[in-house]
């Protein structure tokens, strides 16, 4: 009984965090009918900034770092993102008046991953002291892209059996070009490119780590604001999809956090980075994967997926996953 009350102390706390403060606060303008905006060019300014930082960052630590030590976590990252959609296409591939295509997509968004919630669990384990791999961020391209690929290829092929046809060939390395030209995954793995092999250390240093909390206040504000808004979508929306909007993160994290104890006990996995990998397969891609899979799968309904993700899923993954997981990481290793 103390090991539960003691849980729920360390939730309690996660939730009086800066970063979800600015989550909430924006629900809550939202909710009450504020006119704030935050004009498109400053928002996709903020998300050019935070990815291009995270992506430096562990480029830098990869450069310096034992390859060794990531073969592991990438492996276990590349199995998360498939899983999960090969997860959520089964589910919603067995619920009723579900179609095929809106459940692979909405799959295919939670097994992508979420740069902003990935930021915010930075910033958390930051404020907790709670050290973790440097290059932890270097795994988003991991999971992120397979699971897109998988989505679409998925969809293709279910659409092929319905027409009743001869099935067509899918050709998987136009997703894969397709996904690695999103803005999202162009800006991380640019800066992640930039952070092996060059030296930007001192531009790191003097204009992106003093930006880097500052705006991603400003996103979380944001995200809350747009949160609120797109709950009115959900009416739209088959019942279906926001179960599984509000349960896929937790149980997809929990899962994460197994694999990453594994990890923990074979090649010394720090505490963070279980809580970082969890929380990542935790996160439905908010800024990548919706365009990536309004292309790839144009004939998905984008309330269903992107409703459900945006309204339900996010919200889930950083007001929930990312305290739930640093709380039961500081119960499970004694932190």
């Amino acid at each position: 009984m103390e090991l539960i009350f003691d849980f729920l102390r360390q939730f309690a706390s996660q939730l009086q965090s800066p970063t979800l403060s600015f989550l909430i606060g924006g629900a809550l303008l939202a909710a009450f009918g504020s006119k704030l905006t935050i004009p498109s060019p400053i928002y996709q300014f903020v998300v050019f900034v935070l990815l291009m930082k995270i992506g430096m960052k562990g480029g830098v630590e990869i450069r310096g770092a034992e390859l060794s030590e990531m073969l592991l976590p990438a492996a276990i990252s590349v199995v998360l993102g498939l899983l999960i959609v090969f997860l959520g296409h089964f589910i919603f591939s067995r619920l009723p008046g579900i179609n095929s295509a809106d459940g692979t997509a909405t799959a295919g968004l939670f097994g992508a991953v979420s740069a902003s919630t990935l930021a915010a669990a930075i910033v958390m384990l930051e404020e907790q002291s709670m050290n973790f791999e440097a290059w932890m961020p270097a795994l988003y391209p991991f999971m992120d892209i397979p699971a897109l690929i998988l989505a679409i290829v998925l969809a293709s092929i279910q659409r092929e059996k319905n027409k009743g046809g001869e099935r067509k060939k899918v050709h998987a390395w136009a997703i894969v070009k397709e996904s690695l030209r999103s803005s999202a995954l162009s800006a991380m793995i640019l800066g992640l490119f930039l952070g092996l092999f060059a030296r930007p250390e001192t531009v790191l240093a003097s204009f992106y780590e003093p930006l880097f909390r500052g705006l991603l206040s400003v996103l979380m504000l944001v995200l809350g604001m747009e949160a609120w808004t797109r709950i009115k979508e959900l009416k739209d929306v088959a019942h279906w999809f926001a179960v599984y909007a509000f349960f896929g993160p937790i149980v997809h994290g929990l899962i994460a956090f197994g694999l990453g104890y594994l990890a923990h006990l074979w090649v010394g996995f720090s505490p963070g980075g279980v809580v970082l990998l969890s929380v990542i397969a935790a996160s439905n891609s908010d800024i990548s994967g919706p365009p990536t899979i309004r292309a790839g799968i144009p004939w998905a309904n984008p309330s269903s997926y992107i409703g459900a993700s945006t309204s339900v899923g996010t919200p889930v993954a950083i007001a929930i996953c990312i305290p739930l997981f640093v709380a039961l990481a500081q119960v499970v290793f004694d932190l």
